[in-house]
């Protein structure tokens, strides 16, 4: 296999640099929703039901991409695959702001779809690109990664606060596609090596994971947390307006406030990774979330609000990269560059939850944004002890504790 160094420069720094570069693009993507539901009039005339299925088909495009970027990446290598993921982001942006309201939804539906294609291609190249990096230092690539998606994520959801009483969604849109436009330009003039093999575990070793009940735990684990995360961002700005009557404009800026403290939180759990048990730090990041959502169902007041979104994002920040070197210590040939089968039902998580919210509040109110990541935050807390349980069981050396 040509190594993953050569596939985006002369070295594998160039390759890292590349990938994580990408993940800006990947979180100013993946945000998009959570940014934009507001200057799409949701908050006036809220269809819940048709929320949940804008987010359930940029998911679908996701999944779909991810699978399709494995050809890709195959027979053509990095540049093409990451040139093709941020032109058909651009392109989808594009749709989306064009057939904005009062358009028939359909046609979103389908902007969505597309959007979320090149986002699977673009996310899954970018993790490719940083295996190197990460076989050098798994923690700190996997917090560098974090960070600059949280990057991505803060700077649309600020720019769709800044611009939107100054323009209109369509032109918001449209400008915001110009940021993977510009990347599919800068990457097409990188180098292009010859196609590259794609290296995946076989479905045997995928279900072999299964079999240690540590794996289970693990996957289950990482399905609730990215459920968590995504059900909160694509839905914070909303449940602030209809719940506390706050104008569209703060609720972004709060919305902002949950995607910075998640850019520090990660920043800052490099230092304390080196310097606080994972057992520890991993106990208070799950207790943290459980306390947001309980003010955040409660509160009535933006003081409320302010500490909720504090709590959540800060406790959200350290749990991925923790649970990730745990697998990366358990189980040896796992790496960024392709999805176990431990981390594909967990990133499932991560894309049903905020569908699942608009369905849920289609009948139970918009209340479900604070209950469903309070039930997942438990299951999380539960699954933890759960580890710790398995670990001292097996005698494990790199036990959670």
């Amino acid at each position: 296999m040509q190594p993953a160094g050569e596939q985006l420069g002369a070295t594998p720094l160039t390759a890292a640099r590349g990938g994580l570069a990408a993940f800006l693009i990947s979180g100013l993507l993946l945000s998009l929703l959570g940014a934009i539901l507001p200057a799409w009039r949701y908050h006036i005339e809220p269809d819940f039901l048709l929320i949940g299925s804008y987010f359930l088909c940029q998911n679908a495009g996701l999944l779909l991409g991810a699978q399709v970027a494995r050809g890709v990446l195959r027979r053509r290598g990095l540049v093409a695959g990451l040139v093709l993921g941020c032109g058909l982001a651009a392109l989808g942006l594009v749709f989306l702001g064009v057939f904005s309201p009062p358009f028939h939804f359909a046609w979103r539906l389908a902007g969505l779809i597309l959007t979320g294609f090149g986002a699977g291609i673009v996310h899954t190249g970018a993790m490719h690109a940083i295996v190197p990096a990460y076989e050098h230092e798994p923690a700190a690539t996997l917090s560098l990664a974090g960070v600059l998606f949280n990057l991505g994520a803060l700077a649309a959801v600020l720019f769709v606060a800044g611009a939107f009483f100054a323009y209109t969604i369509q032109w918001i849109l449209v400008f915001m596609g110009l940021v993977p436009a510009v990347a599919a330009l800068l990457y097409s003039r990188a180098r292009r090596p010859a196609a590259v093999e794609v290296a995946e575990p076989s479905w045997r070793d995928a279900l072999r994971d299964f079999r240690s009940p540590a794996a289970v735990l693990f996957a289950l684990l990482l399905f609730f947390q990215f459920g968590n995360e995504g059900a909160i961002a694509g839905w914070l700005s909303l449940y602030l307006i209809q719940r506390l009557g706050l104008s569209p404009v703060t609720s972004l800026q709060l919305l902002g406030l949950f995607w910075l403290t998640l850019l520090l939180g990660r920043v800052l759990g490099l230092w304390l990774m080196r310097h606080v048990s994972a057992g520890r730090l991993l106990a208070g990041s799950v207790l943290a979330p459980m306390f947001g959502c309980l003010i955040l169902a409660s509160t009535d007041n933006m003081f409320g609000a302010i500490t909720a979104v504090i709590l959540l994002a800060g406790g959200f920040a350290f749990i991925l990269p923790l649970v990730m070197i745990q697998i990366a210590g358990r189980f040896p040939y796992f790496h960024p560059g392709f999805f176990s089968g431990i981390f594909s039902v967990a990133m499932t998580g991560g894309l049903l939850a905020p569908a699942t919210v608009g369905y849920l509040a289609h009948f139970l109110g918009v209340g479900v944004v604070a209950g469903l990541p309070l039930l997942g935050s438990v299951a999380v807390f539960l699954l933890y002890w759960l580890l710790v349980l398995e670990s001292k069981l097996s005698h494990r050396p790199q036990a959670l504790v």
